[in-house]
This record gives C-alpha cells, sequence and structure tokens, in this order.
C-alpha cells in the first residue's frame, strides 16, 4: 500500500516514440497537484481514498476521463484520458508538463464536479499555471 492521493501513469495507443522530459514531468506534476487536493480537502468527502490517472498517449485530446467503478479493495478511482501523442513529440520540458499538467487537472476537475466535489482550487490552480 501507499500514501499517495493521485497517481499517475502512462500507456501508449500508438508507435511513437516518448519524450524524454515526460518521466520527470510526471513525477512534478503529480506531487504538485497531490498538494492541491490534499490542501483543499478534496477528498475528505469523496467514496475513494485516491486518484489513480491513466494518461493515454493516443491520437486525440479527450475533453472528459473515461471512469472504472471505485475499487473495493484498495479504495481508488480508476480514470483515463487520451492525450495526442504529436504534440509531445518535440516538445521541451514546460511543454511536457504543461501538456500532463493540464490533461491531469482537466480529469480531476471532472471527476470532481461527478462526485461533487470541492474543485474550486483545481479551477484556480488550472487558470494559474495551466491555461
Amino acid at each position: 500500500m501507499h500514501n499517495r492521493k493521485l497517481v499517475l501513469g502512462g500507456v501508449a495507443l500508438t508507435k511513437a516514440r516518448a519524450n524524454r522530459h515526460e518521466f520527470q514531468a510526471v513525477d512534478e506534476v503529480r506531487d504538485e497537484l497531490e498538494q492541491v487536493l490534499i490542501a483543499s480537502g478534496f477528498l475528505a468527502t469523496a467514496p475513494f481514498k485516491y486518484v489513480g490517472l491513466i494518461i493515454r498517449y493516443g491520437l486525440k485530446n479527450d475533453d472528459k476521463p473515461s471512469y472504472q467503478r471505485i475499487n473495493k479493495e484498495y479504495g481508488d478511482l480508476p480514470i483515463a484520458i487520451e492525450v495526442d501523442t504529436h504534440e509531445f513529440m518535440e516538445a521541451d520540458y514546460d511543454e511536457v508538463k504543461r501538456l500532463i499538467g493540464t490533461a491531469t487537472i482537466k480529469a480531476l476537475i471532472h471527476a470532481g464536479e461527478k462526485y461533487k466535489l470541492p474543485t474550486e482550487a483545481l479551477v484556480e490552480h488550472r487558470d494559474k499555471f495551466y491555461s
């Protein structure tokens, strides 16, 4: 078991080469947004203990994530969102971080709205750093 409130992972849906900055950017975005979740009380009334988000590197940018059932054994909400891998191919670190952060915060806000959780801090963070 772990004590994370946000777990990020990725899966390639295409044969495009991964950007060398992705792993570092994913870790930084996870740490940053996890602190926003904790500070805002996002999970205080949630029917899950943490969010597990898979970023699908595909051919389009999803507007909303896809959901699976809350895992009763581990307590996570498994969600996934697709991003266009072409946008990552030649991107520098700052652009990769922005792309991953935008997809992650979009998915978290959608999940918060779906489960009637406080999303104000996420919206403020998105407007300040990812718009």
